[in-house]
This record gives structure tokens, sequence and C-alpha cells, in this order.
């Protein structure tokens, strides 16, 4: 797929219009816990999604690691707006890429601005 269909799939996972309210209910009973790499913010864990406070306001997504790649995707709650983001590294904070820890905190860092430039 391709990072508009990586948005365009946020948008309708989020914004629940692919499948009922019920699910969408269940997928919004938060808990602490964070994704795998962190995303933005302070992140709270739902059923297959997490939501991601940041100073430009709260959206909702998932983050993802595959060799050669590091993704973050997210919408607004109402499935309106989204936003699909890559890094072609695979590097997370527990990496031993040499300089990983640092990376990944730019990579992080980065998902903000990109929050704050979508929806802000």
């Amino acid at each position: 797929s391709t990072l508009p269909d990586l948005g365009r799939f946020f948008r309708g996972y989020v914004g629940g219009k692919l499948f009922g309210r019920g699910i969408k209910k269940a997928q919004r009973r938060w808990t602490l816990g964070e994704s795998q790499p962190p995303g933005p913010g302070r992140n709270q864990a739902g059923l297959g999604l997490f939501k991601y406070p940041s100073r430009c306001g709260t959206v909702y997504g998932h983050t993802g690691s595959f060799p050669g790649y590091r993704t973050f995707a997210a919408s607004s709650t109402d499935g309106k707006r989204s936003i699909a983001y890559i890094v072609n590294i695979q590097v997370t904070p527990s990496s031993e890429f040499p300089n990983g820890k640092k990376i990944s905190k730019l990579i992080r860092k980065s998902y903000v601005k990109s929050v704050c430039q979508a929806f802000g």
C-alpha cells in the first residue's frame, strides 16, 4: 500500500466507518501503555489503537517497525484528517543501531511536529 492508502485506512478505522459503534466504544477503553516504538506525547492503549495527546491536539493511531522502516499513522477522532509517516530506517529505542536511542528520540520528536503540521 501507499502512504495515502495508510492515511485513508486510519481515517476509516478511527472514524468508525469500518465497523459498528460497539467496536468503536471498545476500541477506546484506554489504559496506560504505549506502542512500540513509542508514538508522540503520552501514549495510552486501546483495542488495536493508541491515543497520542500532543501539544497540538490528540490523535489516534499506531506506530510500527519492520526491517528498513519505521511508521506512524494517526487520525482525528472524527476520521476527517490523518497523517501517515514513514522513515526509511528501522531504529527503535532498544535497537543496537549506533546512536539508536538518540535517533529514535529525534524521530519521535518529528512525529509531534508532523501532527502539528497536519492538525495544528
